[in-house]
């Protein structure tokens, strides 16, 4: 009888082209989607315009990544025991999408009025929670489908395709859709382009060749998978130490949804300028991620977690001395580049320290870190902001950030060369 993971090993190779044809496909049309609705330009300024509230635009984003926070075990416990996954992904995945949805309409049927502003909170709660998921089985999804050694390619043209398509409509939205106030309300027009770009990308998605799970869990419930989250942290020290790195490093996060309105004080923010400094963005993470990932392929990601960190933690340095459009502009270049390539280490890394089929507990526990400071930090960096100004927001950033680099350089080896990378049950055995 054959081998069971020389079979898998077989399946995964022969289907390898289709099925990174079918993860390029989706990332392009998924991840546009996802970035034209989540960027740090559009819903921020449009729930400010509605709300006039600094506090509210932190609250909701504090809301949503609660959500996410709260799920991804829940994602871990539905998939660890599963041969299959595929069809569970596609499910929960459009739930997530229909959010977009709602969020759009929201914006239609009520317009500016009180309404409107709570429907799109609760709507931006629901979309954390199913993201929660989502996040979990898309990436164990991937990584049953695409070996390690393709990794770092398959998220770098992801990425760039999806940055590239992202920044064209980001582009063209601003100026058009926002500007024209495109069927009455151009934000909620930009949010109902952004939920069909996303929903083809679920379509592509179903054309996977998803192999038989080998190295599996045993079925457990939501409560038994916590309970299996301080021992995996205390078997597994590399991870723990990456596991603290993430959540800190993330702490920009809580930066993120004031970086516009930080720049709304040094210029005017007319809706082409808000479609430019998107596509800037977008730009810059396109054209680094093939890069990144590049360099991922060849030595690994952690040198690509350390770049990228170091990177955002400068450019926060940077946005505290700006002044005028000029250094905006090299700020959004600097971040676009660091958080492209700081979530595609985050992400691709957790899948290599440890084995096979504590993949998705692992992607859960790490995205629960760092939903925890998303949560925790719009919220707090919205009080900071009312009470004492931007600035101070950028300087806890800059501090926790730098803790975090420290803990990466001094403590976390790279997986591929420290023989923390247990891929099978053979190389448990």
């Amino acid at each position: 009888m054959n081998n069971p993971g020389q079979e898998q090993k077989a399946y995964i190779d022969h289907h390898l082209n289709r099925n990174i044809a079918v993860q390029l496909a989706h990332g392009m049309l998924g991840q546009t989607g996802f970035r034209l609705f989540s960027a740090p330009t559009f819903l921020p300024v449009y729930l400010y315009a509605l709300s006039g509230s600094e506090f509210l635009v932190g609250l909701a984003r504090s809301l949503e990544a609660l959500g996410q926070m709260l799920t991804p075990v829940v994602g871990a416990s539905l998939i660890g025991h599963r041969k299959k996954i595929l069809g569970i992904t596609l499910a929960t995945s459009t739930l997530m999408r229909l959010q977009i949805l709602f969020i759009a309409l929201s914006g239609f049927m009520f317009g500016a009025s009180n309404n409107s502003i709570w429907l799109i909170v609760f709507f931006m709660v629901l979309m954390g929670i199913f993201q929660g998921i989502s996040v979990v089985m898309m990436n164990s999804l991937r990584a049953k489908v695409i070996p390690v050694r393709r990794r770092g390619f398959v998220s770098g043209w992801r990425n760039f395709l999806a940055g590239g398509t992202t920044a064209t409509l980001a582009y063209f939205a601003g100026g058009y859709f926002i500007d024209h106030n495109i069927l009455g309300d151009g934000y909620a027009a930009l949010f109902l382009l952004a939920f069909l770009v996303a929903s083809l990308g679920i379509f592509a998605l179903a054309f996977t060749k998803e192999p038989r799970g080998v190295s599996l869990r045993k079925r457990e419930n939501v409560v038994q998978s916590f309970r299996s989250l301080p021992r995996l942290l205390k078997e597994n020290p590399p991870f723990a130490r990456f596991f603290l790195v993430a959540a800190l490093g993330s702490f920009g996060r809580m930066a993120m949804p004031f970086y516009i309105l930080f720049a709304a004080t040094q210029m005017d923010i007319s809706g082409a300028m808000l479609g430019l400094l998107t596509t800037i963005w977008m730009l810059a993470g396109t054209v680094t991620n093939v890069f990144w990932g590049s360099i991922a392929d060849r030595i690994g990601y952690r040198i690509v977690m350390i770049a990228t960190l170091s990177m955002w933690t400068f450019a926060h340095c940077q946005l505290l001395f700006t002044d005028g459009i000029f250094g905006v502009v090299v700020f959004f270049v600097l971040f676009g580049t660091a958080f492209g390539g700081f979530n595609q280490a985050r992400q691709n890394m957790v899948l290599e320290l440890g084995v096979d089929k504590d993949i998705p507990l692992r992607i859960a526990l790490s995205n629960m870190g760092i939903n925890l400071v998303a949560a925790v930090g719009p919220l707090l960096g919205g009080v900071i902001s009312l009470a004492f100004g931007y600035e101070v927001i950028f300087v806890i950033c800059i501090v926790v950030q730098v803790i975090a680099l420290g803990i990466m350089v001094g403590f976390v080896p790279e997986p591929r060369r420290a023989n923390v990378v247990l891929t099978t049950d053979e190389d448990e055995a």
